[in-house]
Parts: C-alpha cells; sequence; structure tokens
C-alpha cells in the first residue's frame, strides 16, 4: 500500500513541460524519442555519496500516469492548446523504458540514478515529477544514513512527524529515513502504510497531566508494564525524574516485568546521560536504556560520543527529516540523447561552467570491486560497451585526469535495472527490510575513509574511455562550429 498508488499526480508537472510537448506535437518531432538521465553534481555536504530512495514511489507515479476529464479541461481552459493535443492526452500513458538504481544503493555525482527512454512527449512530462521524488527521499536517505552512521550501530529512531514540510514530505521522509538506517519511526502512517516498527512513549503533557510525576510515571508503567520507557525532564531530570523512574522501575521489577529505560529530551545531554547511568546502574538497572532526543543530527551525535555520553538509543527528528543542514539535494534532469528513425544520436549540454557540461549518449553504471568485495570505483559507460574483468582497468581521476591507477583482480556490478520495458513494470519491488539489507551490505562495502563525516576520502567515478573521447569530440565539434559561425 502506497499514497500514491490512491492519487492521480499527473498533473504534478511545471506548465512549461506541457507547452514543450505541445512543441513537439506541433513541429512535427512527437514520433522521436528522448533519452534522459536523472543525476546530481555534488552532495554539498561533507558527505561522498548519498543514498538512493524513491524508486517504489516512481514506479506508483508511472503506473498511474493518465489524465482525467478534469485535467483536459483544466488544461482546455489556459487556452494554450488545440483540441488534437488534448485527445492525444486523453489517451496518454507511459510506453517507454525506465532504468533505476534499486533503493539504498549508495550514489555518486553525475551517475545517471534514472535513465529515461521514452517517445519525447512522455520523457519530457515526467521530468518534474521524477525529480520532485527522488530529490526529496534520496536527501532523507542521505542525510539518515549520515546520522545512523555518527550513532555507530546505537539505534536511531525517527521522530520528525510534526516538523515535516507536509503529509508527504512526513510519510515518504519516514519511509527514505528507514533506507538510510532507522531502526523505527513515530509516525504510525507511515508503519501502516509501508511495514516499518514505529515507536513512542510519552511526552511531557502526560506527566503534566497528574498530580505528581510518580503518579504519572506508575500510570504509565501500569498500562504499559511491558513496554515502559519513561520521559524524565519534565522538572528536574536528576533531583526528580531519574528517581521517580527508579521507584516505579522497582515496583514493576515486583509485579515481575522488567524496565525499557529512560528518555532524556532536553539539558546537556553528555552529562546527564552519564549522571543517568550511574544513578540507574546503581539502583539494579544496568540494563535500562538511555534514549536522547532534542535537534540531534550526526554532529551532536558524534560531539556527544566524544564526551563520554552514555546514550543507548537516539530519536532525531527535525534535523533529519528536513535535512536542516541541506534542504535540497539538486537532482537535473537531461538529455543525453535522441533516438530518430531508429538512430541514436548523443547531445550534450555545453557550459561556461565545466562542472554543467553533461555527459553524452545512453549511459550506464558499473561498481567495481576488489577481490575483498569492497567498492574502489564506480565507472559511467555507454550502454553497449562490453569490459573483460579478466584484462587490466585504468581508473583516472575524476577530477585531474593524469592522475590515474590500474586495477587487476576486480569485479563489476552494472547499477542500473530495468523498472518499465515498453511501458510495462519488470521490476519486483522488494520489502523494507531487504532493502535494509541491501542498504547495509552497501555500506559494508565502502571504506571507513569514505565514510567520515568531515573531510571524507574521494571516491573515484570515472567515465570509460569511449564516453570520455565521445565527450570530449562534442565539446571540440560545438567549439568549432561557434568559431565558424
Amino acid at each position: 500500500m502506497s499514497i500514491t498508488s490512491k492519487r492521480n499526480l499527473t498533473m504534478m508537472t511545471d506548465l512549461y513541460e506541457l507547452t514543450m510537448m505541445y512543441g513537439y506535437y506541433k513541429t512535427g518531432l512527437s514520433g522521436n524519442k528522448g533519452v534522459f538521465d536523472l543525476f546530481f553534481r555534488n552532495t554539498n555536504s561533507n558527505s561522498s555519496y548519498a543514498v538512493m530512495a524513491g524508486t517504489e514511489s516512481l514506479i506508483d507515479y508511472i503506473q498511474n500516469l493518465h489524465f482525467s476529464e478534469e485535467d483536459i479541461a483544466y488544461l482546455r481552459s489556459l487556452n494554450l492548446f488545440d483540441e488534437g493535443f488534448l485527445e492525444l492526452l486523453r489517451n496518454f500513458r507511459f510506453t517507454g523504458e525506465l532504468y533505476a538504481m534499486p533503493e539504498g544503493t549508495l550514489v555518486y555525482p553525475y551517475e545517471p540514478l534514472v535513465r529515461v527512454i521514452a517517445p519525447i512527449l512522455e520523457a519530457q512530462l515526467i521530468e518534474t515529477a521524477l525529480l520532485n521524488i527522488v530529490n526529496h527521499q534520496t536527501l532523507i536517505a542521505t542525510k539518515a544514513n549520515r546520522i545512523c552512521y555518527a550513532a555507530n550501530g546505537e539505534n536511531v529512531m525517527e521522530f520528525g512527524l510534526r516538523r515535516a514540510q507536509g503529509p508527504d514530505a512526513a510519510n515518504y521522509g519516514a519511509r527514505a529515513a528507514m533506507i538510510g538506517g532507522c531502526s523505527s519511526t513515530s509516525n504510525v502512517l507511515c508503519g501502516q502504510l509501508f511495514g516499518v516498527p514505529t515507536a513512542g512513549t510519552h511526552a511531557h503533557s502526560w506527566v503534566m497531566s497528574f498530580p505528581s510525576e510518580l503518579d504519572a510515571f506508575r500510570a504509565y508503567a501500569e498500562i504499559f508494564p511491558q513496554a515502559c520507557m519513561l520521559l524524565v525532564d519534565t522538572y528536574d531530570t536528576l533531583r526528580s525524574g531519574v528517581p521517580n523512574a527508579i521507584t516505579v522501575f522497582n515496583e514493576l521489577r515486583a509485579k515481575g516485568y522488567e524496565p525499557i529505560g529512560i528518555r532524556l529530551d532536553s539539558g546537556d545531554l553528555a552529562y546527564l546521560s552519564k549522571r543517568a547511568r550511574a544513578m540507574l546502574d546503581e539502583a539494579g538497572f544496568p540494563n535500562a536504556k538511555i534514549c536522547a532526543s532534542g535537534d540531534l543530527d550526526e554532529n551532536v551525535i558524534d560531539s556527544l560520543h566524544m564526551q563520554g555520553a552514555r546514550i543507548d538509543l537516539w530519536g532525531v527528528g527535525t534535523k533529519l527529516i528536513t535535512s536542516d543542514d541541506r534542504p535540497a539535494l539538486g537532482g537535473v534532469y537531461k538529455m543525453a540523447a535522441e533516438i530518430v528513425n531508429g538512430e541514436v544520436i548523443p547531445k550534450i549540454k555545453i557550459s561556461e561552467n565545466a562542472f554543467k557540461i553533461t555527459n553524452p549518449g545512453i549511459k550506464t553504471v558499473y561498481r567495481i570491486y576488489d577481490k575483498d568485495r569492497m567498492a574502489i570505483a564506480d565507472l559511467i559507460a555507454l550502454r553497449d560497451e562490453e569490459f573483460d574483468t579478466s584484462k587490466p582497468l585504468t581508473l583516472y581521476h575524476p577530477e585531474y585526469t593524469y592522475k590515474r591507477k590500474t586495477i587487476t583482480d576486480y569485479t563489476m556490478r552494472e547499477l542500473l535495472v530495468p523498472i518499465f520495458i515498453d511501458g510495462e513494470l519488470v521490476y519486483d519491488c522488494p520489502s523494507m527490510a531487504e532493502i535494509q539489507r541491501y542498504a547495509k551490505n552497501e555500506m559494508d562495502s565502502l571504506w571507513e575513509e569514505s565514510k567520515r563525516l568531515l573531510n571524507p576520502q574521494l571516491y573515484k567515478v570515472d567515465l570509460s574511455d569511449r564516453l570520455y573521447e565521445l565527450k570530449n569530440r562534442m565539446i571540440h565539434e560545438h567549439r568549432e562550429m561557434i568559431q565558424d559561425d
């Protein structure tokens, strides 16, 4: 079950996509096919990688593409399109090919995360929605991954529902956070929709609703004796909250139950957690967990670890669900080729800014592993290229091409997988548990130096020799054409 499966999002597009579609229709170009790549240019953070998310949402979107009669009527009211074009939209559906990287894949700048080969009208229309979906969900999955890495194996719970930018951002953001490594979410609807674990206890209002903190703790323990975690910072964490929690924990134990632990939501979390840990241990509750929440992110968690904080669980909300330090991924959708009468014509965007020059042609991406199955580089190559892994492979530095490394004893894995062929779904969506296992394997295959929160080692993303030559030839031809003019 998903949200988009209940809605028609066809009209969630920029107007210029429709005007371009109309232009292709009027100029007789609608029979051509377009090849488009969706990619991002940089991480805009200290992360060397991003975590792919949103593939399942892409599937829901594509499967439900159609213009309703209400849509047609609205478009008619704009006085931009003739009736022939509106009739074409009335029978519209996606008939092309779409390839994408599986959710949980570690991805890097300039790599095609999604490749579309479709009639130009179809390829153009879906641009906005594809960017909306992948940009957001990949952004949140990446932020969650960094937070979980900082937590160093301790469970991270997604607590961002109330601070998310609307329901879709909340639900799909929470799902993306699970792909990034979170163990659970406070979002009940996300749990229902996607079958992920939910977590939560009580707020300060519960404590404030009773005559005393001790009364509130006792009532909660009575109702949830097998899942008792108490929020201890409503009044005074060390002089009231923790002592009252210990009193209730002793009463629980006398009834045959063991408490889950306590939650800290404010104050100096390093100091309070160390004092609370000592108090719990001294009282005979060494297994009681300490959960921390309150404006946490990867940097705060890393700092708390360095200060010796005694925290077992992390509840992370605002700075995760909004990707507080990086509000957008910045993914783009660029034409890489046109197919006219069966002939593939590579296309390239030239720019004064070198980083905005695109890679032409129909491409794919390979991940290269050493003999220990550690990822050592990615290779962007033309789709029809073949590689013999029994022969040495030379990789070039992504920025300084005079730097090179020749490798032997390696394997290659193609990252883009078919999702739609001739408009038909050919991909079986994995379960969330399967996605999380895959994402963990991806992280395990990356060297620690590339995972660092600050100044990570640059991961090599190279162009194949053929693609490199094609790109440079097209740049040279363009410059000659400009000079001739």
